[in-house]
């Protein structure tokens, strides 16, 4: 009986946080699980990652609360930590709440005035910009991005206050899909 309530309980959550799958995706999001199979990298942890930064982008109302599958696309695709991109929208543009009009734009990307075609796109050039200007030339990290993204002193503190809750809510996760794992 209790493994039936747990079963049950897990499939209310996980449908509640389901998020509609457009015909669009669909092959991008194969794409991306076949990918990180031969990457060997953990799906588990992806799926994990995708559920949290669903909730917390559906926590703050965000326009980019249906973006979850770029993120992690661009993330794996460019090997990002998965919760850079979108704590770099949190602070930059409140996770795409404040914008240019009609920019798509929620990284301050070009002092934010850079236009995309949509918040996809600019979810994917922002990754890939990310990979080739920043961390394949050295700035490895959030501390090392910021004075090259930002003029702002307090830029990496704020963008790692984020992740921070972006991690946060993937301990939550984890433990809501594990609730037997007991850690020592």
């Amino acid at each position: 009986m209790r493994k039936l309530i747990m079963t049950l309980i897990l499939t209310l959550i996980f449908l509640m946080l389901a998020l509609p799958t457009h015909a669009q995706n669909v092959a991008g999001n194969s794409a991306v699980i076949a990918r990180l199979r031969s990457k060997n990298t953990d799906t588990t942890s992806v799926m994990t990652k995708k559920i949290a930064i669903a909730r917390l982008l559906k926590k703050y109302n965000s326009p980019l609360a249906d973006e979850v599958d770029s993120f992690i696309s661009a993330c794996v695709t460019y090997e990002l930590d998965c919760y850079l991109l979108p704590s770099i929208t949190g602070l930059e543009s409140t996770f795409g709440k404040f914008t240019y009009p009609d920019s798509y734009n929620p990284f301050g990307w070009g002092g934010g005035l850079i236009m995309f075609e949509n918040w996809g796109k600019g979810i994917e050039t922002v990754g890939k910009g990310l990979r080739e200007n920043y961390i394949n030339k050295g700035a490895e990290t959030v501390e090392k991005i910021a004075p090259i993204y930002a003029a702002s002193p307090t830029w990496s503190t704020r963008v790692q206050y984020f992740m921070s809750e972006f991690k946060r809510e993937e301990e939550n996760v984890a433990f809501i899909l594990n609730p037997n794992g007991v850690e020592l």
